[in-house]
């Protein structure tokens, strides 16, 4: 089995306890050669523990310890939590470590936070999401640093909703400027399957705008489990190219040293 898990949390992520030697072996029981692992640095985080970012040069001689005694190759990624005021610093961190891997992921919006749900207050659903949207739209057009953006309408997580599904047709226009500008600066996009083990039940980016993206010329397109608890590494993955398959899609992208390598499926 060629491909593995493209967004996985540590215990080096604030918001996750798993264990590294615990998703090496259960890495190897899925018969993977190259784990990657992508924990958080949230540059202008509002919560506290998100304010404490990772000392790589322990991170990664921790991560080569583990390679040699589970004789596995490990892949350095980062979860980016991008804000447009911190860019500079985000360039500064990117530039003076070796990732393989970046994902620039929307975790906040308008200095609100969409788990705590302030960003919510006194907007409608459809503004909320628009919103978010045009946050990431601000994103993918003025930063270029990354590899794929995270979890593309996860915005639908967290707002207060009873039915927290939105139509695809109603964001059609900002969702196109947003697939157009990545697939224009050579940036993919994520499978995310971490809204399979949720209440929800869909992948962020949700199905249509998949398509859609494949419509356009997309080609560059990871998946991850986005597990934070060693129990759901690899979670979705399987089913997730089982979804692309059916998409229409033929390849799905790796990486090493930020260069995509197209895997067949």
């Amino acid at each position: 089995m060629r491909y593995t898990d493209h967004h996985v949390h540590t215990n080096y992520s604030p918001d996750s306890d798993a264990g590294i030697k615990e998703y090496l072996i259960k890495a190897k029981e899925i018969g993977l050669s190259y784990v990657i692992f992508t924990d958080h640095i949230d540059m202008g985080a509002i919560e506290v523990e998100f304010q404490k970012h990772i000392d790589y040069d322990q991170y990664f001689k921790t991560m080569k310890r583990f390679e040699e005694e589970y004789e596995i190759s490990i892949g350095i990624g980062v979860e980016i939590g991008y804000e447009k005021d911190y860019k500079d610093k985000i360039d500064e961190l990117l530039g003076q470590y070796p990732f393989d891997f970046v994902i620039s992921s929307i975790h906040y919006g308008d200095g609100k936070d969409f788990y705590l749900g302030d960003f919510f207050d006194e907007k409608s659903q459809y503004s909320s999401y628009l919103r978010y949207f045009e946050i990431v739209l601000e994103m993918v057009e003025n930063f270029s640093n990354f590899d794929v953006v995270g979890h593309l309408d996860y915005i639908v997580r967290y707002g207060p909703f009873k039915d927290k599904s939105y139509d695809y047709r109603d964001y059609k226009q900002i969702i196109d400027a947003i697939l157009k500008a990545l697939i224009k600066n050579g940036k993919g996009i994520e499978l995310n399957t971490s809204g399979l083990r949720g209440e929800l039940k869909t992948t962020f980016p949700k199905e249509e705008v998949l398509k859609r993206y494949k419509e356009l010329g997309g080609k560059i397109i990871t998946l991850g489990s986005d597990a934070h608890f060693n129990r759901d590494y690899y979670g979705g993955i399987l089913e997730g190219i089982d979804l692309l398959k059916n998409l229409g899609f033929s390849k799905v992208s790796s990486f090493r040293k930020r260069k995509v390598e197209n895997i067949s499926i």
